[in-house]
């Protein structure tokens, strides 16, 4: 009998120490945003100035400590790492955002070539192109994620009839880069007012029924890994 109730006392010790362990391991909500911001700081002076930004500064722009940010990414690779796949994530939702706004297809492309030209992916190129291991499972997986993403919403524009035939979703994501790349530290202050007047322009471009004939082939997904 008092067997048995030391085991159970040793038990009830043993989950209660248990317990606050398992909580201990739970990110609280302050650690969560904290890590949050830090992301969102490193987009921006990614954006602005490059990769290469002091952390010390990203550190600043988002409010905390040097030892917050050592401790959420401890070395560059780490912190741009998850930049890009934060912007990962935030273009394909822009897609399922887009899809649920417009009834139309193209009309959803637009909404889309629109919110991705704000996330400024065209400045993340020159990180993806040497900065982060662009073979880690998780890129690939959300980079497969985003491909599928906008593939469907452009295959749809054009099974409706409103995009014209002739162009591959490679296209949109140059036009989109090629708008959305600002030189780092060159900031243009009147981005936002141009790039959307001609990210119009060009979309306008790519309705049916088309005005002329392209050049060449249309530019598909696959031609991009080729390039980059």
């Amino acid at each position: 009998m008092i067997s048995s109730s030391v085991t159970a006392t040793a038990t009830a010790s043993d989950a209660a120490t248990a317990a606050p362990e398992r909580r201990a391991t739970r990110p609280r909500a302050d650690a969560l945003r904290n890590r949050e911001r830090i992301v969102t700081a490193a987009r921006e002076m990614f954006v602005e100035f490059g990769p290469d930004v002091p952390l010390d500064e990203v550190a600043r722009r988002a409010g905390v400590g040097n030892a917050t940010l050592y401790r959420n990414f401890p070395d560059r690779p780490a912190l741009v790492h998850e930049v890009v796949l934060s912007v990962m994530r935030r273009i394909t939702a822009r897609v399922e955002e887009a899809s649920a706004a417009e009834a139309d297809p193209f009309a959803a492309l637009v909404r889309f070539a629109h919110a991705a030209a704000d996330e400024r992916i065209g400045a993340l190129c020159p990180i993806l192109s040497g900065a982060v291991e662009k073979d880690h499972p998780d890129l690939i997986a959300e980079g497969h994620r985003l491909e599928t993403s906008v593939q469907g919403l452009f295959e749809r524009a054009q099974a409706a009839g409103g995009l014209r035939a002739d162009v591959g979703v490679g296209d949109l994501l140059v036009v989109l880069s090629q708008l959305t790349r600002p030189l780092p530290g060159t900031g243009c202050p009147d981005f936002d007012r141009f790039v959307h007047r001609h990210l119009q322009l060009l979309m306008d471009g790519f309705a049916a029924p088309a005005r002329s004939g392209l050049p060449g082939s249309p530019a598909t997904l696959e031609d991009l890994r080729t390039v980059s």
